[in-house]
C-alpha cells in the first residue's frame, strides 16, 4: 500500500490521453515521476512534455499492451528511466461491440488481448517489480461501469471488464500479505478518445482500416456521443489519487450510475432468495468449503 507519493514512480499505460494522462497529471502533483506508454509513441512523448512543461517528471514510452514482449521492453525503460516502480496502472483499452453474432474473430482477439491480457501482462510483469524494492506498492486496473452491468451490443466490452474486476479481486486478497493494495478503477462515460479505437488498431487484428460491419458501427455511434458528453478526465485522475490513498478496492467516479448497479444486486438478490427457497435444493450443503475458499478465508 502506499501513503507518500513524493519521489516515487507512476507507471501508466494509455497514458498519452484520456484517463491515462489525467491518472499521470494526478500521481505528478502528488510529487511522482510518471512513466505514460502508449500505442502511439508520438502521442505518449508529447504527453510527457506537456507534463514536464507543468513541472512533472515523465517519461513517454512505446507499449502495445496486447504483446508481453513489448510490456516487457517498456518496463526496462521504465525501471532505466526511474528505477523503483511503485505504482502500476493497466489501463490501455480498446471498445468494439455489435449485436449478437455480428462480431468477427479477430475483433473478440483484438478486444480480449488488449483489454484482459493486457492487464494480466502488466501485473505479472511489474508485482514482481515492486515486490523487488520491499517499500510497497499499488495496482490500479482500469474496468468499467460496464464491468458491472453489461447492456445490449456492450458484451464483448463487458466480458473483458468483468474480468478485469474479477482478476483485481482475487488480486487484492493475494497481494495484500506483500503491502501492495489493488483496485479497480469503474468509470462511467468520460471524454476520451475510446471511441476512436481503431485509429491504433494493430494490423495483426486488421488494422486502422478494418472493416465494421454496420451492427458494430451503430453501437459505436451510439457510444461516441455519450463520451463525448462525459465528465473531464481530470477529475477521474483526481478521484484515483483520493481512491489510493484511502485504500479503496472500487473506484467509482458517477453517483448518477449507482441505480443501474443497484439493478443488477437486486436481481443477484433475487436470484440467491429463490435458491434459498428452492424444493430442488433442500438439504444442501456446503461440505466442501466453497464458501470459505471463495472468501479467501483459510
Amino acid at each position: 500500500m502506499i501513503k507518500e507519493f513524493k519521489g516515487k514512480t507512476a507507471y501508466i499505460t494509455g497514458g498519452g490521453s484520456g484517463i491515462g494522462l489525467s491518472m499521470a497529471r494526478a500521481f505528478g502533483r502528488q510529487g511522482m515521476n510518471v512513466v505514460l506508454a502508449d500505442i502511439d509513441e508520438g502521442a505518449a512523448k508529447a504527453a510527457a512534455e506537456q507534463l514536464t512543461s507543468e513541472q512533472i517528471k515523465a517519461k513517454g514510452v512505446h507499449v502495445d499492451v496486447g504483446d508481453r514482449n513489448s510490456v516487457r521492453a517498456s518496463a526496462l525503460e521504465a525501471v532505466s528511466a526511474f528505477g523503483k516502480i511503485h505504482i502500476v496502472c493497466n489501463n490501455a483499452g480498446v471498445a468494439v461491440g455489435g449485436m449478437f453474432g455480428m462480431m468477427k474473430e479477430r475483433d473478440w482477439d483484438w478486444i480480449i488481448d488488449v483489454n484482459l491480457k493486457g492487464v494480466v501482462y502488466g501485473a505479472e510483469i511489474f508485482v514482481p517489480l515492486i515486490k523487488s524494492h520491499g517499500e510497497g506498492g499499488h495496482m490500479i486496473n482500469t474496468a468499467s461501469v460496464a464491468g458491472m452491468i453489461s447492456g445490449p451490443g456492450l458484451e464483448p466490452y463487458s466480458a473483458t471488464k468483468y474480468a478485469v474486476v474479477a482478476m483485481s479481486e482475487g488480486w487484492a486478497m493475494q497481494l495484500s500479505a506483500e503491502n501492495i493494495g489493488v483496485s479497480v478503477l469503474c468509470p462511467g462515460f468520460v471524454r476520451t478518445r475510446i471511441h476512436e479505437s481503431n485509429r491504433a488498431r494493430q494490423d495483426r487484428y486488421g488494422g486502422v482500416n478494418a472493416e465494421m460491419n454496420p451492427g458494430i458501427a451503430a453501437t459505436r455511434d451510439m457510444a461516441s456521443q455519450a463520451v463525448l458528453s462525459g465528465i473531464d478526465p481530470d477529475i477521474v485522475g483526481a478521484r484515483v489519487v483520493e481512491a489510493v490513498k484511502n485504500g479503496e478496492m472500487y473506484i467509482f467516479t458517477h453517483p448518477t450510475m449507482r441505480p443501474v448497479i443497484e439493478m443488477r444486486l437486486a436481481a443477484i438478490r433475487a436470484g440467491l432468495d429463490a435458491c434459498d427457497n428452492s424444493e430442488a435444493l433442500k438439504g444442501v450443503k456446503d461440505f466442501g468449503g466453497g464458501s470459505a475458499f471463495l472468501s479467501g478465508q483459510q
